[in-house]
């Protein structure tokens, strides 16, 4: 690479040799706490580039208190928390957009979305079952990882334009983020951002980063589910309390905050900005 002032790896790459500072961003240390949902060699591989990445960063920053207290137990650094925000044009959508994106994906009437790559993190099948004891049909949108499959009766959109997806979030009557581990969990933060009432697991940072925006339930309790998306898909009072709440929460997250942590960090190594 060529002459630099500093480098910053944004998902904690960081280049052979570089002749200046170094920050390494963790996202989540998930091939160390959850090494089943890749393969072996992967895994591996992985936690081997991630060690020596964090060990030769000069600061490192998280994502999440959640990550960053992995990366501390895991390596003994220490790492400074910029949490994501939502995209500064993900809002509430317009009735006209609603109806557009219905249009397009043949959308039901009343329907349970989640939106990410199907992949073993991801427990779509709990959540499809859930749905199925709810009466509820479920949507999901984004990609499919290798060897999984879309669950049986559930409607799989690919993924959704990035101007149709805050009126995707708009459609649904109840958005879903059902997962085994989370460093951070964007997809939540989207739907509550545009409006849309929430419902996850009560897993990694999601607690902590979605905060009273969302109904939490614990990974694994498929009965305490259904029973939490029947009654948020009958209750639209309910629904409407909590699409509230979930504005506010992801009002409380911004990229200017983030910025301004990340800028800290810069000067600490001594980088003028």
């Amino acid at each position: 690479m060529g002459p630099a002032d500093l480098v910053h790896g944004l998902d904690v790459d960081l280049p052979l040799r570089a002749h200046a500072p170094c920050i390494a961003t963790v996202h989540d240390m998930s091939v160390f706490d959850v090494p089943w949902a890749f393969t072996g060699l992967r895994s591996r591989g992985e936690r081997v580039l991630l060690r020596r990445g964090l060990h030769r960063a000069d600061a490192i920053v998280a994502v999440s208190g959640f990550s960053a207290e992995r990366v501390k137990a895991i390596t003994g650094r220490e790492a400074t928390v910029t949490h994501l925000a939502p995209a500064p044009d993900l809002a509430p959508a317009t009735a006209e957009a609603v109806d557009a994106v219905r249009a397009r994906y043949a959308l039901p009437a009343s329907f349970v979305l989640q939106v990410g790559t199907i992949e073993p993190r991801k427990d779509v099948h709990a959540l499809a079952e859930a749905c199925r004891a709810a009466d509820v049909p479920l949507v999901l949108a984004g990609g499919i990882a290798a060897g999984q499959e879309v669950p049986p009766g559930a409607l799989h959109i690919g993924y959704a334009d990035g101007d149709e997806l805050a009126a995707l979030y708009g459609a649904a009557t109840l958005v879903a983020y059902i997962s085994a581990y989370e460093g951070f969990g964007l997809p939540p933060i989207e739907a509550m951002a545009c409006g849309a009432p929430v419902i996850a697991s009560r897993v990694g940072a999601l607690p902590e980063v979605v905060g009273d925006g969302a109904v939490l339930v614990p990974h694994g309790d498929a009965t305490g589910l259904a029973e939490a998306v029947r009654r948020l898909v009958l209750d639209g009072d309910e629904r409407r309390d909590l699409a509230a709440r979930g504005l506010v929460a992801a009002g409380a997250l911004s990229w200017e905050r983030t910025a301004r942590i990340t800028n800290d960090v810069y000067r600490s190594l001594g980088i003028a900005s």
